[in-house]
């Protein structure tokens, strides 16, 4: 299968392995983060780490989109469905991120209430015209890629007149939230997660191009190598990484040029700004407030907006004491650091939303026995 198979070939892989260890300087260390769920999951599921030498190690980051939804978020969305009694269509994995007082989507819906799983936004809006009784809500969550086909729904919805559609939108942005781990405490004062480099989001890259990168790589002096998501573009990006630091550079390069160029897909970015507009504030999961790092919906589409059409309240609430999520999406800690992995907290039963989705850094680790790891 072309751009698939090739960039799984084994010896290639071994060759890289052996090159990267081989000009990694043993007299220093390298700490890489990627900041996308879909790398830390390609990165257990193929072994990564374990081909890379001891003095390069990886941090994960907060790119999955499932894990940096605060919880506040989704009591919101149960709100719609247990009180306003609203058909909420959400993607798969919201509906198990645990909420206030044990509650959660999954709960809601065996309470009596309509949550519908789909596939895309656009299965929402069809539900909303086949059902024209009903009120339907989509809440639209993710970063980048998922944000045009929500914006692409609302153009419909509003040529369609639908009166019953809206968007509970929680929509957030990757530039931001990098520039909130390279400002926090821990990676700029204490130095406690060092960072070296990051490899870049590949689908999300795919919209907004690599130009949004050129800001981290000039400002905090930190190399960027977009990469696909395949074991050979991971191993490939590390080795750019670390040649950028042996050679004292700060750029962004692009290993996913087969997807990915400087400008991105312009027709989508000018249709999500057509219809979304930056918020003020938006709290991450992990990361508290970060300032304009999310999508609201403009006035012009403002009758699709849940948070307008229904007397909704952003009420922020704490994770749980005992679980290391927040810490662990700013890099802080690793899953295994967790006193709760694997033992209370399982993708069967999570208690924090890095094990909900596939793309978490503690369902990836668990899903591929990567619980005990030594430390790096």
């Amino acid at each position: 299968m072309k751009y698939v198979d090739e960039f799984r070939d084994g010896s290639l892989v071994q060759g890289l392995a052996a090159t990267i260890a081989r000009e990694a300087d043993a007299a220093r260390s390298y700490r890489f983060m990627e900041f996308c769920g879909g790398h830390t999951h390609a990165i257990s599921r193929y072994g990564v780490t374990d081909l890379l030498p001891p003095n390069v190690g990886m941090i994960h980051g907060p790119g999955c989109p499932v894990c940096v939804l605060p919880i506040g978020r989704v009591d919101m969305a149960i709100e719609l469905v247990l009180q306003h009694r609203v058909m909420l269509c959400t993607y798969a994995d919201p509906v198990r991120i645990p909420a206030s007082k044990g509650q959660s989507l999954l709960k809601a819906k065996a309470a009596g209430g309509d949550v519908r799983m789909v596939y895309s936004a656009a299965d929402a809006l069809e539900l909303a015209r086949t059902h024209p009784e009903r009120e339907v809500v989509f809440f639209a969550i993710g970063f980048e890629t998922t944000t045009p086909p929500t914006a692409v729904v609302l153009k419909q919805a509003l040529a369609l007149g639908l009166r019953n559609f809206s968007v509970l939108c929680c929509h957030v942005l990757t530039p931001s939230a990098i520039s909130t781990i390279l400002e926090s405490p821990e990676v700029r004062q204490y130095g406690t997660v060092p960072l070296d480099g990051f490899i870049g989001p590949a689908h999300v890259s795919t919209v907004i191009g690599s130009r949004p990168y050129e800001f981290f790589a000039e400002e905090y002096r930190k190399p960027v190598v977009i990469a696909g998501f395949e074991p050979l573009d991971v191993m490939q990006a590390i080795l750019m990484l670390v040649r950028q630091v042996n050679e004292g550079r700060a750029e962004v390069e692009n290993e996913f040029s087969r997807a990915v160029d400087r400008d991105g897909n312009l027709k989508a970015q000018n249709l999500v700004a057509e219809v979304f507009e930056l918020r003020r504030e938006f709290e991450w999961r992990g990361l508290n407030i970060v300032p304009y790092s999310a999508l609201r919906i403009r006035e012009a589409f403002a009758r699709f907006d849940a948070e307008r059409r229904f007397p909704l309240v952003y009420r922020p609430v704490a994770d749980n004491k005992a679980c290391a999520c927040g810490a662990i999406l700013r890099g802080v800690k690793r899953p295994w650091d967790c006193k709760l992995f694997g033992t209370v907290c399982t993708p069967e039963t999570p208690m924090g939303s890095c094990m909900v989705s596939s793309e978490g850094a503690c369902a990836a680790h668990y899903t591929y026995g990567r619980g005990k790891q030594l430390p790096s």
